[in-house]
């Protein structure tokens, strides 16, 4: 999953980037609540983190910014200012959800896949498609009941789709997802991965489609 952070506080933010990371999400972070709508731009992301203390513009701006614009992403506040006032004031603003500063990542982690989940329509902690299903705790896939074995892109990639089932992903965003830390990466290497889960899934109704000038579909057909 794909997290927009908008953070002023540089311990925390270098932090959270590399806490989040090992918990299979991918970290943008800025430091400036101006820099929010140029990321939404040209990333798609799951969520934002946004703190409210911001330099350049604050937290409530940005927000204010964001649902006038009618942009759906949905969003996490994190802030030292836990008065029942401000909490109350953001989630009517349009705050998703709001969490105190000093908190415990673990907690942040489900609040955001929760958020996740609820943007897409699903209350269950699986994400799933037909009988393909991701536990998001146990970060393990199952197919038809069984346990899935795949390699660790192979996850990587079909994790992606089914965060996002429904909806094309592009090859340069699973490149994004899957090589986050790599650099100069042949976006061909997706079609080789595709092609790969594809040989995986054939036994069963999933199906992963090309859309040509989208990307790639994850759906299981009635």
């Amino acid at each position: 999953m794909r997290i927009l952070l908008a953070e002023d506080e540089t311990e925390l933010g270098t932090w959270l980037v590399k806490a989040l990371a090992q918990n299979d999400f991918q970290v943008d972070w800025v430091n400036d609540g101006r820099l929010v709508r140029r990321c939404l731009k040209t990333t798609r992301y799951d969520a934002l983190i946004l703190d409210l203390g911001l330099p350049g513009l604050g937290g409530h701006d940005v927000l204010a910014d964001l649902r006038e614009a009618d942009e759906r992403l949905p969003v996490l506040i994190l802030t030292a200012r836990d008065s029942l006032m401000e909490r109350v004031t953001c989630l009517h603003g349009g705050a998703d959800d709001f969490l105190a500063k000093p908190f415990e990542l673990s907690e942040l982690e489900a609040r955001l896949i929760a958020l996740i989940r609820r943007s897409r329509g699903s209350e269950h902690p699986r994400f799933a498609c037909g009988p393909l299903g991701y536990d998001s705790a146990t970060k393990q896939f199952r197919l038809q009941h069984e346990p899935l074995t795949l390699t660790p892109r192979e996850h990587a990639v079909l994790r992606a789709l089914i965060q996002h089932s429904g909806e094309a992903l592009s090859k340069r965003e699973l490149v994004e997802r899957v090589f986050s830390d790599e650099q100069d990466v042949n976006p061909e290497a997706i079609e080789v991965l595709v092609h790969r889960l594809r040989k995986r899934l054939e036994a069963s109704p999933v199906r992963i489609t090309t859309l040509r000038g989208m990307g790639y579909l994850l759906e299981c057909p009635p």
